[in-house]
Protein backbone atom coordinates (compact mmCIF):
# COMPACT_ATOMS: atom_id res chain seq x y z
CA UNK A 1 0.00 0.00 0.00
CA UNK A 2 2.87 2.39 0.86
CA UNK A 3 4.44 1.79 -2.54
CA UNK A 4 1.18 2.46 -4.37
CA UNK A 5 0.57 5.90 -2.84
CA UNK A 6 3.41 7.88 -4.52
CA UNK A 7 2.78 6.16 -7.86
CA UNK A 8 -0.92 6.97 -7.80
CA UNK A 9 -0.20 10.50 -6.56
CA UNK A 10 1.97 10.96 -9.66
CA UNK A 11 -0.82 9.64 -11.88
CA UNK A 12 -3.34 12.10 -10.38
CA UNK A 13 -0.79 14.90 -10.75
CA UNK A 14 -0.35 14.09 -14.46
CA UNK A 15 -4.11 14.01 -14.99
CA UNK A 16 -4.43 17.44 -13.34
CA UNK A 17 -1.18 18.88 -14.68
CA UNK A 18 -2.64 22.23 -15.87
CA UNK A 19 -3.88 22.96 -12.33
CA UNK A 20 -0.45 22.25 -10.82
CA UNK A 21 1.30 24.35 -13.47
CA UNK A 22 -1.02 27.28 -12.70
CA UNK A 23 -0.24 26.86 -8.99
CA UNK A 24 3.51 26.74 -9.71
CA UNK A 25 3.27 29.96 -11.75
CA UNK A 26 1.31 31.70 -8.96
CA UNK A 27 -1.83 32.02 -11.07
CA UNK A 28 -4.04 29.49 -9.32
CA UNK A 29 -4.26 31.00 -5.83
CA UNK A 30 -5.88 34.32 -6.85
CA UNK A 31 -8.34 32.39 -9.05
CA UNK A 32 -9.13 29.96 -6.22
CA UNK A 33 -9.71 32.79 -3.71
CA UNK A 34 -12.29 34.23 -6.10
CA UNK A 35 -14.25 31.07 -6.99
CA UNK A 36 -13.99 29.28 -3.63
CA UNK A 37 -16.73 31.32 -1.88
CA UNK A 38 -19.18 30.34 -4.64
CA UNK A 39 -18.26 26.66 -4.24
CA UNK A 40 -18.68 26.91 -0.46
CA UNK A 41 -22.06 28.62 -0.84
CA UNK A 42 -23.32 25.53 -2.69
CA UNK A 43 -21.71 22.94 -0.39
CA UNK A 44 -22.73 24.64 2.86
CA UNK A 45 -26.38 24.73 1.78
CA UNK A 46 -26.23 20.98 1.19
CA UNK A 47 -24.37 20.26 4.43
CA UNK A 48 -26.76 22.45 6.46
CA UNK A 49 -29.67 20.42 5.11
CA UNK A 50 -28.01 17.19 6.28
CA UNK A 51 -26.71 18.59 9.58
CA UNK A 52 -29.55 20.89 10.63
CA UNK A 53 -30.65 18.98 13.72
CA UNK A 54 -27.08 18.36 14.91
CA UNK A 55 -26.09 22.01 14.44
CA UNK A 56 -29.19 23.24 16.24
CA UNK A 57 -28.42 20.91 19.14
CA UNK A 58 -24.78 22.05 19.30
CA UNK A 59 -25.36 25.80 19.02
CA UNK A 60 -28.39 25.82 21.33
CA UNK A 61 -25.83 25.57 24.15
CA UNK A 62 -24.72 29.15 23.43
CA UNK A 63 -27.79 30.48 25.27
CA UNK A 64 -26.43 29.04 28.50
CA UNK A 65 -23.37 31.29 28.19
CA UNK A 66 -25.34 34.54 28.12
CA UNK A 67 -25.07 36.67 31.23
CA UNK A 68 -27.58 39.05 32.72
CA UNK A 69 -27.28 41.26 29.65
CA UNK A 70 -28.66 38.49 27.45
CA UNK A 71 -25.71 39.03 25.08
CA UNK A 72 -22.79 36.85 24.07
CA UNK A 73 -19.65 37.87 22.17
CA UNK A 74 -19.16 35.26 19.44
CA UNK A 75 -16.23 34.90 17.07
CA UNK A 76 -16.77 32.77 13.98
CA UNK A 77 -13.36 31.56 12.85
CA UNK A 78 -13.14 30.95 9.10
CA UNK A 79 -16.66 32.29 8.81
CA UNK A 80 -16.99 31.60 5.08
CA UNK A 81 -20.47 32.42 3.80
CA UNK A 82 -22.08 32.69 7.25
CA UNK A 83 -23.78 29.31 6.94
CA UNK A 84 -23.99 28.91 10.72
CA UNK A 85 -25.77 32.21 11.42
CA UNK A 86 -29.26 30.72 11.21
CA UNK A 87 -28.43 28.36 14.11
CA UNK A 88 -27.21 31.02 16.56
CA UNK A 89 -29.64 32.24 19.24
CA UNK A 90 -30.75 35.87 19.46
CA UNK A 91 -28.39 38.03 21.49
CA UNK A 92 -25.17 37.00 19.73
CA UNK A 93 -22.77 39.80 18.84
CA UNK A 94 -20.95 38.21 15.94
CA UNK A 95 -17.39 38.96 14.84
CA UNK A 96 -16.35 37.20 11.64
CA UNK A 97 -12.77 36.29 10.76
CA UNK A 98 -11.55 34.86 7.48
CA UNK A 99 -8.35 35.25 5.43
CA UNK A 100 -10.37 35.48 2.19
CA UNK A 101 -11.90 38.96 1.65
CA UNK A 102 -14.14 37.61 -1.14
CA UNK A 103 -16.45 36.10 1.48
CA UNK A 104 -17.63 39.52 2.69
CA UNK A 105 -20.51 39.92 0.22
CA UNK A 106 -21.81 36.48 1.20
CA UNK A 107 -21.59 37.48 4.87
CA UNK A 108 -23.54 40.67 4.20
CA UNK A 109 -26.30 38.61 2.59
CA UNK A 110 -26.33 36.10 5.48
CA UNK A 111 -26.53 38.87 8.06
CA UNK A 112 -29.45 40.48 6.20
CA UNK A 113 -31.25 37.12 6.41
CA UNK A 114 -30.53 36.73 10.15
CA UNK A 115 -31.67 39.96 11.80
CA UNK A 116 -31.75 38.32 15.23
CA UNK A 117 -27.94 38.67 15.34
CA UNK A 118 -25.82 41.76 15.90
CA UNK A 119 -23.01 41.99 13.36
CA UNK A 120 -19.84 43.51 14.87
CA UNK A 121 -17.10 43.35 12.24
CA UNK A 122 -15.42 41.31 9.52
CA UNK A 123 -11.71 40.80 10.20
CA UNK A 124 -9.57 39.69 7.26
CA UNK A 125 -6.82 37.65 8.91
CA UNK A 126 -5.61 34.06 9.32
CA UNK A 127 -6.61 32.12 12.41
CA UNK A 128 -2.96 31.87 13.45
CA UNK A 129 -2.74 35.65 13.91
CA UNK A 130 -5.81 37.28 15.46
CA UNK A 131 -3.94 40.24 16.94
CA UNK A 132 -6.86 42.55 16.09
CA UNK A 133 -8.91 40.78 18.78
CA UNK A 134 -8.20 41.45 22.46
CA UNK A 135 -7.33 38.80 25.04
CA UNK A 136 -10.39 37.30 26.75
CA UNK A 137 -12.78 39.30 24.56
CA UNK A 138 -14.96 36.39 23.38
CA UNK A 139 -17.49 34.23 25.19
CA UNK A 140 -17.75 31.80 22.28
CA UNK A 141 -15.59 30.80 19.30
CA UNK A 142 -17.11 28.74 16.49
CA UNK A 143 -14.90 26.75 14.14
CA UNK A 144 -16.55 24.62 11.44
CA UNK A 145 -14.62 23.04 8.56
CA UNK A 146 -11.68 25.36 9.20
CA UNK A 147 -8.84 23.47 10.90
CA UNK A 148 -8.40 21.33 7.79
CA UNK A 149 -7.09 24.29 5.80
CA UNK A 150 -5.09 26.44 8.24
CA UNK A 151 -1.30 26.40 8.19
CA UNK A 152 -1.01 25.40 11.86
CA UNK A 153 -3.96 24.00 13.86
CA UNK A 154 -1.81 24.24 17.01
CA UNK A 155 -1.27 28.00 16.59
CA UNK A 156 -4.94 28.58 15.76
CA UNK A 157 -6.03 26.81 18.94
CA UNK A 158 -3.51 28.85 20.94
CA UNK A 159 -5.12 32.01 19.55
CA UNK A 160 -8.58 30.63 20.35
CA UNK A 161 -7.45 30.09 23.94
CA UNK A 162 -6.13 33.66 24.06
CA UNK A 163 -9.29 35.41 22.83
CA UNK A 164 -11.68 33.28 24.91
CA UNK A 165 -12.57 34.47 28.40
CA UNK A 166 -12.13 31.97 31.26
CA UNK A 167 -15.02 29.53 30.99
CA UNK A 168 -15.54 30.47 27.34
CA UNK A 169 -16.35 27.72 24.85
CA UNK A 170 -15.05 26.64 21.45
CA UNK A 171 -17.72 24.86 19.38
CA UNK A 172 -16.26 22.82 16.53
CA UNK A 173 -17.24 20.62 13.60
CA UNK A 174 -14.36 19.38 11.47
CA UNK A 175 -13.67 16.66 8.95
CA UNK A 176 -10.73 14.41 9.81
CA UNK A 177 -8.62 11.61 8.40
CA UNK A 178 -9.96 8.14 7.73
CA UNK A 179 -8.61 5.33 9.97
CA UNK A 180 -4.92 4.57 9.53
CA UNK A 181 -4.29 1.61 7.21
CA UNK A 182 -7.71 1.74 5.55
CA UNK A 183 -8.26 1.96 1.78
CA UNK A 184 -10.16 5.19 2.35
CA UNK A 185 -7.09 6.68 4.07
CA UNK A 186 -4.91 5.61 1.15
CA UNK A 187 -7.31 7.33 -1.28
CA UNK A 188 -7.08 10.51 0.80
CA UNK A 189 -3.28 10.38 0.66
CA UNK A 190 -3.37 9.92 -3.11
CA UNK A 191 -5.61 12.89 -3.92
CA UNK A 192 -4.49 15.25 -1.12
CA UNK A 193 -1.74 17.12 -3.06
CA UNK A 194 -4.27 17.97 -5.80
CA UNK A 195 -7.20 18.48 -3.41
CA UNK A 196 -5.24 21.16 -1.51
CA UNK A 197 -5.35 23.33 -4.64
CA UNK A 198 -9.03 22.66 -5.33
CA UNK A 199 -10.08 23.16 -1.69
CA UNK A 200 -8.05 26.30 -0.92
CA UNK A 201 -5.50 24.50 1.25
CA UNK A 202 -7.80 21.79 2.61
CA UNK A 203 -5.86 18.81 4.03
CA UNK A 204 -7.66 15.46 4.00
CA UNK A 205 -5.44 13.52 6.40
CA UNK A 206 -5.39 15.74 9.48
CA UNK A 207 -6.02 14.06 12.82
CA UNK A 208 -7.58 17.19 14.30
CA UNK A 209 -8.90 15.45 17.42
CA UNK A 210 -5.27 15.10 18.55
CA UNK A 211 -4.68 18.86 18.21
CA UNK A 212 -7.79 19.55 20.31
CA UNK A 213 -6.70 17.07 22.98
CA UNK A 214 -3.26 18.70 23.20
CA UNK A 215 -4.60 22.26 23.39
CA UNK A 216 -5.04 22.29 27.19
CA UNK A 217 -8.76 22.95 27.34
CA UNK A 218 -10.24 22.18 30.75
CA UNK A 219 -12.97 20.01 29.22
CA UNK A 220 -13.61 18.50 25.78
CA UNK A 221 -16.78 16.79 24.56
CA UNK A 222 -16.52 15.20 21.15
CA UNK A 223 -18.50 12.81 18.96
CA UNK A 224 -17.55 11.20 15.68
CA UNK A 225 -19.84 11.34 12.65
CA UNK A 226 -19.78 9.65 9.23
CA UNK A 227 -18.80 11.46 6.05
CA UNK A 228 -21.59 13.66 4.65
CA UNK A 229 -20.83 13.34 0.94
CA UNK A 230 -19.66 9.94 -0.25
CA UNK A 231 -18.60 11.43 -3.61
CA UNK A 232 -16.00 13.68 -1.94
CA UNK A 233 -12.68 12.43 -0.51
CA UNK A 234 -13.27 14.14 2.86
CA UNK A 235 -13.50 11.67 5.70
CA UNK A 236 -15.58 11.39 8.87
CA UNK A 237 -16.31 14.42 11.05
CA UNK A 238 -15.86 15.32 14.70
CA UNK A 239 -18.31 17.64 16.48
CA UNK A 240 -18.32 19.00 20.00
CA UNK A 241 -17.12 21.68 22.35
CA UNK A 242 -14.01 22.57 24.33
CA UNK A 243 -14.09 24.74 27.46
CA UNK A 244 -11.28 27.13 28.39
Amino acid sequence: MDVLVPLLQLLVLLLTLPLHLLALLGCWQPLCKTYFPYLMAVLTRKSNHKMESKKRELFSQIEGLMGASGKVALLELGCGTGANFQFYPAGCRVTCLDPNPHFEKFLTKSMAENRHLQYEQFVVAPGEDMRQLADGSMDVVVCTLVLCSVQSPRKVLQEVQRVLRPGGVLFFWEHVAEPQGSWARMWQQIVEPTWKHIGDGCCLTRETWKDLEKARFSEIQMERQPCLFKWLPVGPHIMGKAVK
